[in-house]
């Protein structure tokens, strides 16, 4: 069965002009564009928090998953921004470095949840 809320996060996440064109009938600012993006990865991310877990995940949380996809997609997108030179605000290097921070300690957790459930017996 598929989740509407996945596809409209995938939707939001590519282009979010194209969503707000079509529910409000006018263009996004480039910083409506980028909140747009972020929310996207949300919607994403909370999607992939209410999905069934499965064997094959090696018994990872829902909600961890979650949480590692929204760090991970935001990271990569505002250190896009930054690069790029599409948005530069003040506050974007700073948020892309927690953001950043919070994926490295989220994959440090997830190596080492691992590291332990292999070493019992």
């Amino acid at each position: 069965m598929t989740k509407p809320g996945c596809c409209n996060a995938d939707l939001d996440s590519t282009d979010p002009a194209v969503v707000a064109r079509l529910l409000l009938g006018d263009d996004l600012t480039g910083a409506g564009r980028a909140l747009g993006r972020v929310a996207g990865f949300g919607l994403l991310s909370l999607g992939l928090a209410c999905w069934p877990a499965s064997a094959a995940l090696h018994g990872v949380a829902p909600a961890f998953r979650a949480m590692l996809t929204y760090n991970l997609l935001v990271t990569i997108y505002l250190l896009y921004l930054g690069i790029s030179g599409e948005g530069f605000g003040k506050l974007l290097w700073p948020a892309a470095a927690i953001h950043a921070s919070l994926t490295l300690l989220l994959v440090r957790a997830w190596f080492k949840e691992r590291e332990s459930k292999e070493t019992q017996p």
